[in-house]
């Protein structure tokens, strides 16, 4: 109700009796409320031709995930988003290869992602056949029914649908299981640079009789590329997809830019990376390597907020609070938020997000790494899922030996309950809420510092 009452709404419109029960019980004061089946049987509902609408006005104020702190209305004009969906359907033209017909689209995220928002309005524009995933335990049945030729994603369902495959194989074991792994073996040989004589015997027999067999029972036939986005996705599941033919194509942006800055052009996908900054949208270095942007996509301020306006939007560019660099093809790579910076005793700043992402390559059980150890002597580790201790301190170990001494981590805590969107430790897009995680677990934070003093 919050938000709701932040916004400061006219009438509010509701999907079905029992939400407008939950409003009116959340705020007895609310403006009138009116069920969608209501709106549309009136007869002034439809709207004849097209209004005019100034580049200037506000078309929808989406509130920001509140990773930290109270979430912020973002408000994104007409202009803005008249930019963003030729900017969008301009890529997917390239993806599709300007094939005329209908695109299949699947669709699955909440709307009050603004990614997912444009993702959905750019369809429509296309005029694609598009399946709404309504029930996210229909989810996989649904997604190869709509057999799309892509849709937009988050990294932890490409993390699932990965462990998924891994567990099926493993399960039926036999020939597949035995092609399918020696097949990933030579791959990540090919991929190192290491490859031998016989794998390209492994890969053409897997290519041949698993993989097109993955595709199809993951998402239908019609697959050209994932596209991914919202938090980062590691490396390693990129390029896993990559072996199975499937290209990731990943997007990089925030609310406050209409969702979208970058977005990897099909024809040139460099894993790892975010690709280049899309059409008439500046993108820079600041202080500390923090991205920078200015051009069209960029909001023009937060709801009744002018202080938080003003400390973001400076002399035209928006500062987005994300570290990043970027290559001399201008494809962008996103290093972490620099809000998440933990900055040791010792005065050493250390991104967390690459750590946690090799931390989960080597820990495939595990759902969730988080390193904590702001104004700390070291780096200790909360880790999710179904690992042991023993299993963990493996993973530890083995990252520890390809990192510097003052970014290895010397503690560790397995918590039982992974972090969701239920127990309020992620955002609806799946981000952790980091604060919110130390502070739920200050007590075993403080173990973890206690024992190993202590030792």
């Amino acid at each position: 109700s919050a938000m709701m009452q932040d916004c400061s709404p006219s009438i509010i419109c509701c999907g079905d009796a029992a939400l407008r029960e939950g409003i009116l019980q959340a705020w007895p004061e609310a403006p009138p409320q009116y069920l969608f089946d209501e709106i549309f049987s009136h007869p002034g509902a439809s709207v004849n031709g097209n209004p005019k609408l100034a580049e200037s006005d506000p078309v929808t104020i989406i509130y920001t995930s509140g990773t930290s702190g109270e979430a912020k209305g973002v408000i994104l004009t007409a202009g803005n988003v008249a930019h963003m969906l030729g900017c969008t359907s301009g890529r997917l033209d390239l993806l599709m290869e300007n094939k005329p017909g209908q695109d299949r689209v699947f669709h699955y995220l909440p709307f009050c992602f603004a990614g997912s928002w444009i993702m959905l309005l750019t369809c429509l524009l296309r005029r694609n056949l598009l399946t709404l995933n309504m029930d996210l335990g229909k989810l996989a049945g649904e997604m190869r029914g709509a057999a799309p030729d892509y849709f937009l994603n988050v990294p932890a369902l490409l993390e699932r649908m990965r462990k998924a495959v891994d567990e099926q194989l493993w399960k039926t074991g036999g020939l597949a299981l035995a092609i399918y792994s020696r097949a990933k073996a030579a791959w990540m040989r090919k991929r190192d640079g290491r490859a031998r004589l016989s794998d390209a015997i492994w890969l053409a027999l897997a290519n041949a009789a698993i993989f097109p067999t993955i595709r199809k029972k993951m998402i239908g036939n019609n697959l050209k590329a994932l596209i991914c986005g919202s938090a980062p996705l590691s490396l390693d599941t990129q390029l896993y997809f990559n072996m199975l033919g499937i290209p990731v194509l990943q997007v990089y942006g925030l609310t406050e830019t209409t969702g979208i800055c970058t977005l990897d052009d099909p024809r040139h996908v460099e894993p790892g990376r975010v690709g280049p900054a899309i059409s008439g949208i500046e993108m820079k270095l600041g202080e500390s390597d923090e991205i920078i942007v200015r051009g069209p996509n960029i909001f023009p301020g937060y709801w009744n907020r002018p202080q938080e306006t003003v400390r973001v939007l400076r002399d035209g560019w928006f500062h987005t609070g994300d570290q990043g660099e970027v290559d001399g093809a201008g494809n962008w790579r996103i290093i972490g938020r620099i809000k998440n910076l933990i900055i040791l005793g010792s005065g050493h700043n250390i991104a967390p997000e690459p750590i946690e992402d090799d931390l989960l390559k080597n820990l495939p059980g595990a759902q969730q790494a988080v390193l904590v150890g702001n104004g700390r002597g070291y780096l200790s580790l909360i880790v999710t899922g179904n690992v042991t201790r023993e299993q963990a301190q493996a993973a530890v170990d083995a990252v520890n030996s390809q990192l510097p001494h003052y970014k290895q981590i010397r503690a560790l805590h397995v918590h039982t309950e992974p972090f969701s969107i239920e127990n309020g430790l992620l955002t609806a897009n799946g981000k952790l809420k980091r604060d919110l995680i130390a502070a739920r677990l200050q007590a075993e934070i403080e173990e973890m510092y206690a024992v190993r003093q202590a030792s």
